[in-house]
């Protein structure tokens, strides 16, 4: 496929260290054929040169992901292509799993990250688990289409330190608005971190209702919050 070819219009730089614009779109084209296999050994070279798992979550599988569904909106791809590179970086997400991660106890807290009921798209929030977890804390991801009742439940029951949302599609905004409304019935004071390829669309200007409530705009700044969390 030749899609590739089009630079991703998200503002996300694929020439960062160790990851070259000729990597990127080759990553991108077995991505696009669903070539787990190449895409698997793109990454498992960057690893080797050290390439760290926040660049290669923000740099390689977001930067990609943000790319396809740009394709997929202009009609580029279908919705079975996009489906696929989804599956595609899961599955790589779970393949390096053992290769990041220690057995180390979690220490900094714990976090309950989730999708909204009719979010279908978790790979970001499950990323954003994963920094979680890789910076020492205790995380639970629910994973897609949540239903609001079912998470205030799981909140009941692990008294969480932080809350993210993950908002992936723009549409679905009112039934973040309508999680985070529930969520600050329940739990006045509990922080909550969201973000997501949505909020590229606008509708930050929501969250300003809600106190101890903030948009993440990418994995560093995550990053950077939680450290100092």
């Amino acid at each position: 496929m030749t899609d590739s070819n089009l630079q991703p219009e998200t503002g996300v730089a694929v020439d960062a260290p160790l990851i070259s614009p000729h990597i990127y779109h080759g990553y991108m084209d077995a991505l696009l054929q669903g070539n787990r296999r190449a895409c698997n050994l793109v990454v498992k070279e960057l690893i080797d040169q050290g390439l760290s798992l926040k660049l290669l979550y923000e740099d390689l599988f977001k930067a990609s992901l943000y790319h396809v569904g740009e394709l997929w909106e202009r009609n580029k791809i279908s919705v079975a292509r996009e489906h696929l590179a989804t599956s595609v970086t899961e599955f790589l997400m779970t393949q390096i799993y053992p290769l990041l991660f220690t057995d180390q106890p979690s220490t900094a807290g714990t976090a309950v990250i989730s999708c909204t009921a009719n979010e279908f798209h978790q790979v970001g929030g499950k990323m954003a688990a994963d920094i979680f977890e890789f910076n020492g804390w205790d995380t639970h991801f629910l994973g897609a289409n949540t239903p609001m009742d079912h998470l205030i439940a799981h909140l009941d029951e692990t008294k969480p330190d932080l809350l993210g949302l993950s908002l992936s599609i723009y549409f679905n905004l009112p039934e973040l608005t309508r999680t985070i409304e529930a969520v600050r019935h329940h739990y006045p004071h509990l922080d909550i971190f969201t973000g997501g390829q949505g909020f590229l669309h606008g509708g930050r200007d929501v969250l300003n209702h809600f106190s101890s409530t903030r948009y993440i705009p990418h994995l560093d700044a995550l990053e950077t919050e939680i450290k100092v969390h």
